[in-house]
This record gives structure tokens, sequence and C-alpha cells, in this order.
């Protein structure tokens, strides 16, 4: 489904990817997990498109869309619910989760927000409240639910356990699980490393710009350093 091949990206004269390589096939869930300044959000914001590439090439699902700006991005199914929720906050949830559904104007429209509610009822329960009055899992359930509205076949999740509870850590994990059942390809941007791949089909491990590693997500679990660097154990 999404393919990038040598991709590179800079702010001013740094550069902050240095020849990323990464595939994601239909149905997966593929994490990536690193420390703070890896470059993990820089990728994300490339395969949006909200960050230009300075080399290399994406394609999504067979379209080249390495110079496509971010609305023909979505349109082809890629979407993204971006790091620290970025929720319309002087709008209520329902407004939020019909701004994530701007291209379309059919029926579809209303069950598909039937849908987030079902996901997240507590959206539903405060559909007619402004978003910015939501607790922080609530307003990344919101961000969550909002991409989905935009129906992708694949969604990028940029660190959806940030500052979380672990208790809403572990609600955010089932419903990405269940992402699977929607058949929506999930690209998982993730800090907490140990609950991203628990549930990853494959992953990889980013440093510094780079892939370091990768490989399934049991066995990234299993592995000697990720252990050290990454999981504390």
């Amino acid at each position: 489904m999404l393919t990038v091949e040598g991709l590179r990206s800079r702010y001013g004269r740094i550069e902050a990817l240095h020849g990323i390589d990464l595939t994601v096939s239909s149905g997966e869930i593929v994490a990536i997990v690193g420390a703070n300044g890896a470059g993990k959000t820089t990728l994300l914001r490339c395969l949006s498109g909200v960050q230009p590439a300075t080399a290399g090439r994406i394609v999504f699902r067979g379209t080249d869309i390495t110079r496509l700006r971010p609305h023909r991005r979505l349109a082809l199914g890629l979407a993204q619910s971006p790091e620290g929720r970025q929720v319309f906050t002087n709008l209520t949830v329902e407004e939020n989760l019909r701004l994530g559904a701007y291209r379309f104007r059919d029926e579809r429209v209303e069950k598909d927000m039937g849908e987030a509610f079902a996901m997240f009822p507590i959206l539903k329960e405060k559909r007619n409240l402004i978003a910015g009055g939501l607790s922080g899992g609530q307003q990344q359930m919101l961000a969550i639910a909002r991409a989905l509205m935009g129906r992708p076949s694949c969604l990028l999740l940029d660190e959806p356990s940030l500052g979380l509870a672990p208790i809403l850590v572990d609600q955010i994990i089932e419903v990405i699980k269940g992402l699977k059942a929607l058949k929506v390809t999930v690209l998982l941007v993730e800090q907490n490393a140990f609950a991203a791949l628990s549930i990853a089909d494959r992953g990889y491990v980013m440093e510094t710009g780079e892939m370091v590693l990768s490989g399934g997500g049991k066995n990234l679990i299993a592995n000697d350093r990720v252990r050290e660097a990454y999981l504390g154990l």
C-alpha cells in the first residue's frame, strides 16, 4: 500500500531524514519507535504532505505522491492524526468530526459519524460541547475519529498515547487494534515502544533520521538492543 524509498527532508540546513526506506502492506499495523528527535514526526509529516521531501520517493497505492498537496493525498485515502491532537478547540465535537468529512456531501457522513460514536461513546455524549473543554484523552479520541471521517485506507497515527494516563493508553491501543477489523491500514509512531510493538505486525526502530532495525513486532520486543534502549528491560 505504501512504499518509501530514499526519503530525505530538511529544516533549513539541517537534514532530519537521511534516506528512509519503509513499506506498509494493506491491512497491516506497522509501528515506528524511537527516542525524541529521531525524526518520526517529520517522517509522518512528509508522508501526509505537510513537510516537503527534499529527495526520495513516496508511492501510495501505486501512485507517486511525493509532490502532491496534502488534500490530494487525503483524497487518495491517506489521512493523518497529528501529534498533540490539534483539534479545533473553539468548535464542538460534532463540528470537528464534520470537518474531517469535508470532502463528502453524501448520506454516508451520518453513518460514519455513528460509527465514530460507537467507537468512542464519550464523544457522542459530548457531541455538542466545545472540543477545548475535553480532557486530553477525549481530545485524542476526537483526533482519531476526525481522521477516520475522511474514510482513509491508511491512517498515520502520531503519538496517540502521548500524555495520557495508563488506562486511557490501553483504550487507545484497543481502538488501534480494532481498526484492522475496519480494514484500515495503520502506520503508528509511538514513544510507548512496548504498547506499539505488541500490536504491530511489523515495526521499525528509528534513530537520528535513519531506520536502524526492522522486523516483526514481537521479534523487536525480544531484541536485546530494543529491550535495553526502548523498553527499559
